[in-house]
């Protein structure tokens, strides 16, 4: 496989690839001649809309044994039905949620069939909207490609390496390792061991980098970083399924070619890869917190400025040297969804976190540290510490409200009912300092800690 695992660097990039055993098999000079190279056939992948900005106008050349429109009709996919996108299934449920590791099943289960929907927001046919997946699986897909017609997938791989073949080029995914496959390119994923990760679906608009505001010119994630595969095909005559994901089911269709006959392509909308171990975090050397939006790898953005529809966020080791500050995340209420999971090591803020377990805190929803990490933090000597070593954690953050299916919120099996227990220990540290006169404060119970003025006026008033 080794020969074969070639990339191109660089975000965004127009990249040009062919296959070294096909020399000059992309045209000259345009794209659509009336006889390609070698006798290929030349097809458009269009990313955007075909009068886009020129800065956000996405799209690829490829040329192939066969076009990509000879097969059957699709029908209605036989295997798995864990692909939804109502959010209609359940009623709200606002509460903190935590999934222990999702279970990896002992039969074979490849990576299509292992998809299961946790939960999601907006909606697919108005191009607006998201969806968060697990995977779990033993068994690569064979003759089986599948490619989504609704939007972009972001792979996190938790447990167990991926091969991902597209009609680009084939990339190896590790844990600690993302990938991104555009809306409507295939691909077929390969597995050699149990395999469990996440997935993140936007519904109308593309992962670009984060903009750097006052951070200047580099730093998070570097451009450089971010490798595609390069051009690799084969002319092969099979049986192969096509499973299409459309308006949030899946539909398969059979053809007698492999769908990876791609011999040449050019262009700037195709697949890649990101090793989060390259992700050059920044944090204050001063006190308090910076936003964890400074943690942020991928942004997918929404026409209003600043909000996203979805973020990547990840949350490597690192120096915390913030001075008279809990450092620790701060207890908090967003107006954005946070989806949070666990590669491996645990989370700083929770102890109980374990690799591929989960959490979904829902818009307003409060959370922060647990009992034992806020009593820690608060009184621990504050000294430079290298903090998260050995563990990686990433969060989906999205500007709209999310639902869960029921799937996600209780036919699982790993929801952990107790979670809210982390926080029933949190005991008051108040104590006023008129205390002894406040009959107020006698009467709750009071022990934390008031200014004297407020104080002296309360015990005026209970005169």
């Amino acid at each position: 496989m080794t020969n074969i695992l070639k990339y191109q660097c660089g975000f965004g990039n127009h990249f040009s690839s062919e296959d070294p055993r096909c020399p000059d098999s992309l045209p000259k000079d345009q794209n659509s001649p009336q006889r390609c190279p070698y006798g290929l056939y030349a097809e458009q992948l269009s990313g955007s809309a075909f009068t886009c900005p020129r800065n956000s106008n996405q799209r690829s050349w490829l040329y192939r044994i066969l076009p990509s429109a000879k097969h059957e009709p699709f029908q209605p996919y036989a295997g798995g039905s864990g692909i939804i996108s109502s959010w209609d299934e359940i009623d709200p449920n606002p509460n903190q949620m935590r999934w222990k590791p999702f279970k990896i099943p002992d039969g074979n289960v490849d990576f299509v069939d292992g998809m299961q929907t946790i939960c999601g927001g907006g909606d697919i046919r108005s191009r607006h909207g998201i969806a968060v997946y697990v995977y779990v699986c033993t068994v690569r897909m064979n003759d089986k490609a599948i490619y989504s017609s609704d939007g972009d997938f972001l792979i996190v791989p938790q447990q167990g390496t991926l091969k991902v073949t597209t009609e680009f080029g084939i990339m190896e995914v590790s844990p600690g390792e993302i990938c991104v496959i555009q809306q409507g390119m295939r691909f077929n994923v390969d597995v050699s061991e149990p395999s469990r990760g996440y997935i993140l679906e936007v519904f109308g608009v593309h992962f670009q980098l984060p903009d750097l505001g006052p951070i200047g010119a580099n730093g998070l994630a570097n451009p450089r970083d971010f490798l595609t595969p390069v051009a690799y095909f084969e002319d092969r005559k099979c049986q192969y399924t096509i499973v299409s994901k459309y308006q949030g089911k899946l539909f398969a269709a059979k053809q007698q070619h492999s769908p990876f006959d791609v011999v040449a392509w050019h262009g700037n909308y195709a697949p890649y890869k990101y090793n989060l171990d390259n992700f050059m975090a920044v944090n204050a050397v001063s006190y308090d917190h910076p936003d964890p939006s400074i943690f942020t790898v991928l942004t997918a953005q929404t026409t209003r400025p600043g909000i996203a529809l979805a973020d990547f966020v990840v949350f490597p080791p690192r120096w915390s040297v913030h001075e008279r500050t809990f450092r620790p995340p701060y207890y908090h209420r967003n107006c954005m969804s946070e989806f949070m999971g666990i590669i491996k090591g645990k989370y700083e803020a929770k102890a109980e976190s374990s690799p591929g377990s989960a959490t979904l805190h829902s818009m307003m929803t409060p959370h922060g540290p647990d009992t034992a990490c806020f009593e820690t933090a608060s009184t621990a000597e504050l000294a430079p510490e290298y903090i998260g070593k050995g563990s990686l954690a990433f969060m989906f953050e999205s500007s709209l409200s999310m639902a869960l299916t029921k799937w996600g919120n209780e036919s699982c099996g790993c929801v952990d009912k107790d979670y809210y227990k982390c926080w029933q220990d949190l005991k008051s540290h108040f104590k006023c300092p008129d205390a002894e006169k406040c009959h107020s404060c006698h009467e709750l119970g009071h022990s934390t800690n008031v200014s004297t003025n407020y104080a002296s006026r309360l015990f005026r008033k209970t005169e």
